[in-house]
């Protein structure tokens, strides 16, 4: 998982070309999700801490907002490239803002396998040939 996070987020920062797997966009959801719940945690510590919830809650709040403002570039570039995997433009993820079902269509397209070899936006992520090329192999330190 955490691989999947610092691909994400450090090498792929404001990538919107090509594809992703859908491992690679759950896992970033998954940190992402991890680590804000632990923000949250920290706020209510540093409100023990300081005797004062509000002042925890607020310290909290501006880690979790700063983390948030950190990750938007990272999880628009993993939602553009999941959404190219399968076939969707970028744009594509405005289905969201339908009222009801939006959402619900976002989530099962980011749930769908993705084209099975190439599509318009790249080849397919699941036929690396390196990655095939390296089963088997015995990786000395």
């Amino acid at each position: 998982m955490i691989e999947w996070y610092k691909k994400v987020v450090f090498e792929n920062y404001a990538n919107f070309k090509g594809r992703a797997r859908r491992s690679e966009y759950w896992y970033f959801a998954l940190a992402n999700g991890l680590i804000s719940i632990l923000l949250i945690i920290v706020g209510a510590i540093l409100g023990g801490i300081f005797g004062d919830a509000i002042t925890g809650g607020i310290i909290g709040y501006i880690l979790f907002a700063l983390y948030t403002f950190a990750t938007i570039i990272p999880g628009l570039g993993v939602v553009v490239r999941r959404l190219h995997d399968v076939n969707k433009s970028g744009w594509f993820y405005f289905v969201a803002l339908i009222p009801f079902v939006g959402g619900i269509w976002l989530l099962v397209l980011l749930c769908t396998e993705g084209d099975q070899g190439s599509n318009q936006y790249g080849t397919d992520p699941k036929n690396n040939i390196e990655e095939i090329n390296e089963i088997g192999k015995v990786e000395l330190q």
